[in-house]
């Protein structure tokens, strides 16, 4: 895990993005953005012309990680999945750090999942506006190790806010047990986001199963995220507890990536005041 320190963050971040102690029952925007190393895919065609992109370095790379932390910059705390934690393919620059940096968020975290010697750092990465009273790394459940889970708590003196975020397997079978786990780490929270490409529809057995043993619910149920130049498949999602109240639920049109962003507006309960 790497982060920005409160003294760091105070440095970096523009004036103009300072906030106030955020008060009770406060909007929080949240996005969700499997951004695929900064790779542009526009058809299927390129996972096999492109895929030398995902060992290697690529001019194109830098350009589009600058565009998706324009995008980013609108949200308060965001997900992102494919981020690549500093190897050959980036030229060794941690993505999730450099676009905290050029979206101006003061905190980030990430979680690299499985390295490629020097070449990839799989990771997931968390961009927040708010400082975390805790932040946990878990390994998820499967086979073939390489999927993890971030976990932040935000929040304090009364209620907190969990966040989780997580980027699970291909097989049904192993997503069962990994939603199982989270299933499992919910059993005591109250107000909890849990985000990330979880590689299975909103009407899936697995996740049914989760959503049946916990509070969350799918407010983007019906909204299509893959591929992102034809969007058929709602596998990327944003689940909350019932305890948020949604505002506003959309994918956004940002075909970068072979994904689309998800971005969701959410009203927080009295109790959860979040500080920055």
């Amino acid at each position: 895990m790497q982060s920005v320190s409160s003294a760091e963050a105070e440095a970096e971040t523009p004036s103009s993005l300072e906030q106030p102690r955020r008060q009770a029952g406060g909007l929080l925007r949240l996005m969700s953005y499997n951004i695929q190393t900064g790779m542009q895919t526009r058809h299927f065609r390129d996972y096999l012309t492109r895929s030398w992109q995902h060992l290697l370095p690529h001019a194109e790379r830098p350009r589009n990680l600058e565009r998706i932390s324009d995008l980013l910059s609108d949200f308060d705390l965001v997900g992102l999945q494919e981020v690549d934690g500093g190897s050959l393919r980036t030229g060794f620059v941690n993505q999730t750090e450099f676009m905290s940096q050029r979206a101006g968020f003061p905190y980030w975290h990430d979680q690299t999942n499985r390295r490629i010697g020097r070449l990839a750092r799989h990771s997931n990465g968390i961009l927040s506006r708010f400082r975390p009273l805790e932040v946990k790394e878990h390994r998820l459940p499967g086979m073939i190790p390489g999927r993890g889970a971030l976990h932040l708590r935000f929040g304090g003196p009364s209620e907190d806010l969990d966040v989780l975020l997580m980027h699970l397997s291909l097989g049904q079978r192993t997503r069962l047990n990994q939603l199982a786990y989270i299933a499992e780490l919910m059993r005591d929270l109250k107000n909890v986001v849990v985000m990330g490409d979880l590689n299975c529809r909103g009407d899936s057995p697995e996740l049914r199963h989760l959503l049946n043993r916990t509070s969350l619910r799918e407010p983007l149920a019906h909204l299509h995220t893959y591929p992102s130049w034809r969007p058929h498949r709602n596998i990327d999602h944003i689940l909350v507890s019932d305890s948020l109240r949604v505002e506003r639920a959309e994918v956004v049109d940002y075909p970068l990536s072979d994904h689309l962003p998800i971005m969701m507006e959410v009203s927080l309960p009295e109790s959860v005041i979040l500080v920055p």
